[in-house]
């Protein structure tokens, strides 16, 4: 019983060595960073799916839309079901920076409308824009909440590199709690909660003594949160940064950069 004991004792240690560490919290303030992001953005596989949708054909004065509460006609098929609609215009077509593949496009959500009434052309009363609705402007069922609770463990991680090629909010500069686009998705290994080390590719400078070009070493420069993948692109969140960061910087994922 005693050596049974101690050979328990002595193997507790390593046995705890090989358990996965403990999930991390994602905390409020980026919980909500992800809200407000998502409801003004989504990622289309593909272009048809925009082209495809349901879309607005007037406002009921005949005129083009700009108002809270106003109704508006929309051709397509709409869900009596669905009590709310976002209302969608084409944004930016992603394409691989690599290989010119299509990755996907990007969504930009002008607003939302409220389900009245159907029919060959239905009627929705808007709830809510930020800028002025065009006839033509497409309709999308309204995306569920979504956030992500945990961070994934780095040994459950994948190596993964690529690329940000996008920030959607149309700034040059990307600081903490700012959103991006990445140019992997699920079917490259990305999961939520997985997290990311962005590497800035370091400058190229001539050396003053022999005037021969000098390739400065790659720094890391910032830690990102995967909160969205989609089939060929991701969302992140950017959770820290020591320097600035910007479109085309490199990213890989954590576990290869501990």
């Amino acid at each position: 019983m005693r050596k049974s004991l101690l050979v328990l004792l002595l193997w507790a240690p390593f046995a705890m060595a090989l358990l996965p560490p403990p999930l991390q919290r994602v905390d409020q303030p980026t919980q909500q960073a992800i809200q407000r992001f998502l409801l003004h953005n989504r990622i289309l596989d593909s272009p048809q799916d925009l082209d495809t949708a349901p879309y607005i054909v007037a406002a009921s004065t005949g005129r083009v839309l700009g108002a809270n509460g106003e109704r508006v006609y929309a051709r397509g098929n709409l869900d009596p079901t669905q009590p709310s609609y976002g209302i969608f215009r084409r944004g930016r077509l992603y394409t691989d920076p690599h290989s010119g593949e299509l990755l996907g496009l990007n969504a930009d959500e002008i607003g939302t409308a409220r389900f009245v009434t159907a029919g060959d052309l239905s009627t929705l009363a808007v709830q809510r824009v930020t800028q002025e609705v065009r006839p033509g402007d497409r309709l999308l069922s309204a995306a569920a909440p979504h956030g992500v609770a945990t961070v994934q463990p780095a040994q459950s991680v994948p190596f993964i590199q690529g690329h940000i090629i996008d920030i959607p909010k149309g700034i040059t500069q990307i600081g903490v709690l700012d959103a991006i686009t990445l140019n992997k998705g699920r079917r490259d290994g990305l999961v939520e909660g997985h997290l990311l080390s962005v590497i800035k590719t370091g400058a190229c400078v001539r050396d003053a003594l022999t005037g021969a070009l000098v390739q400065l070493p790659d720094e890391r420069a910032g830690t990102l949160l995967v909160f969205r993948t989609f089939e060929k692109l991701s969302y992140a969140l950017v959770l820290s940064a020591s320097h600035p960061l910007a479109v085309m910087d490199r990213f890989e994922t954590a576990l290869q950069t501990q």
